[in-house]
């Protein structure tokens, strides 16, 4: 079960991603990891989703941040391919 804070969490960063940084970020690091620790606003990019966890957590070790993958609707596809 996921908490109202956890769920605060992901709503901010995502409203944090979709007015300030969807633009920029999808333009130029398209397929990469962004990690936004709503209560400052700050965010973290990198390569890979544990570069961008670890990013923000070494600035903020207390807060919960959200990761998103820049450009997908999910960090993660999970499935089959058939053919």
């Amino acid at each position: 079960m996921v908490s109202e804070e956890t769920k605060s969490v992901i709503a901010r960063a995502k409203d944090i991603y979709e007015q300030r940084l969807r633009i920029d970020l999808e333009a130029d690091r398209r397929d990469q990891f962004v990690a936004i620790e709503p209560d400052s606003g700050e965010f973290f990019g990198a390569e890979t989703f544990d570069a961008a966890v670890k990013l923000a957590r070494s600035k903020y070790p207390s807060k919960l941040s959200h990761t998103i993958r820049i450009g997908h609707a999910a960090a993660f596809h999970i499935g089959v391919m058939c053919q």
